[in-house]
Order: C-alpha cells, then structure tokens, then sequence
C-alpha cells in the first residue's frame, strides 16, 4: 500500500514538474495583445491586422531584428503619458499585398475603460518603437522636442521616420528623417 502511494505521488511530480517545464518553454507571442485590448481594436478597427515580421519585407526583417531582436514590429509597450497606466502604441494594417494602408494607434487604459487614439496613417507598412525622455531635434533642424516622456517612433524603414510626444496636453510630432 505504501509503494504504491509512493509510486502515484512520484508519478503526480513528475506529471507536475513536466507540464510546468512544456508551459515554461512555450514562446510567448510578442505580438499578442492583452485580452481587453486585443477586444477594442477588433472592434474600433475590424479588418485590421498588427504589423508582424511576415509582413515587412525580407531586408526590413533583417533591420528590424537588428536593432530590436525579437520585438513585434507593430506593438510596443510605452509610459507615453507618463502615469503609468497600460500604454501601448500599435501598428495596424488594413489591404491586401498591392494596396497596404497602416495605421498608428495609441491606447491609454485609465481605471477599467481603453481609451484609443489614431495618431497617423501610412501608405505602407510601418514599424513601431519607444525611446526614453530626452531632446530631440528634427531632420530639418527646425523643431526641438524636449521630452519629458518616453517617446513614439513609427518608421516606414529606408524612407522615413517620425517621433511623437506627449506634451502633457496634446501630441506633438517631428520628422526623425524624410
């Protein structure tokens, strides 16, 4: 009797240590929005995708990886308003392969309710990342942003690249390069 309670305790650790090893190794999505989000944007915006690796082409792959490892290309985690709340700032896409319409959307979780915003649209695939508080000038030397922030940056890579912040009342934006 007592073996075989033994033996069915081992076999329980063993089921146990297993299914939390396969759990543990399982690679999380980095492109995986959280559940409530993921609900709004179907919502705000049916038809739309999040801009993924597949969807660059193979040398904007190669740059993004570069630079960002294995980061999705269309989200980003971001304290853009500076209180703390769940800040995402995504790119979504809408079209086929000929005709591909991306867009720049900034969503601000304030107590239970998301709050989204469309910052700027593209005619091509763009990506997405933050940058941490600081002054940064535009390509034209003519705007200085002093970022108190961490800040938005979306690229159509080999074309351009603009920087938003938030102001404390409003977004402004500069030209990183054009």
């Amino acid at each position: 009797m007592r073996f075989r309670m033994a033996v069915a305790w081992l076999v329980g650790v063993c089921m146990t240590s297993f299914a939390q090893g396969t759990l543990a190794a399982a690679p999380r999505d980095p492109c995986a929005l959280p559940s409530g989000l993921r609900d709004e944007i179907s919502e705000k915006y049916p038809g739309t995708s999040l801009v993924g690796l597949a969807d660059l082409s193979e040398y904007d792959r190669a740059l993004f990886k570069k630079d960002h490892g294995s980061r999705c290309p269309g989200l980003v985690r971001v304290d853009f308003y500076g209180d703390g709340n769940p800040t995402w700032a995504l790119v979504l896409v809408r079209g086929n392969d000929s005709k591909l319409n991306a867009e720049l959307v900034v969503a601000h979780k304030t107590a239970y309710v998301w709050h989204i915003r469309s910052l700027e649209t593209a005619d091509e695939v763009s990506v997405v990342w933050r940058l941490g508080p600081g002054v940064y000038r535009d390509v034209y030397g003519d705007k200085t942003i002093r970022a108190r922030r961490p800040v938005i940056v979306l690229c159509g890579y080999g074309s351009w690249a603009i920087l938003y912040a938030w102001t404390g009342s409003d977004v402004v934006k500069i030209w990183l390069s054009d």
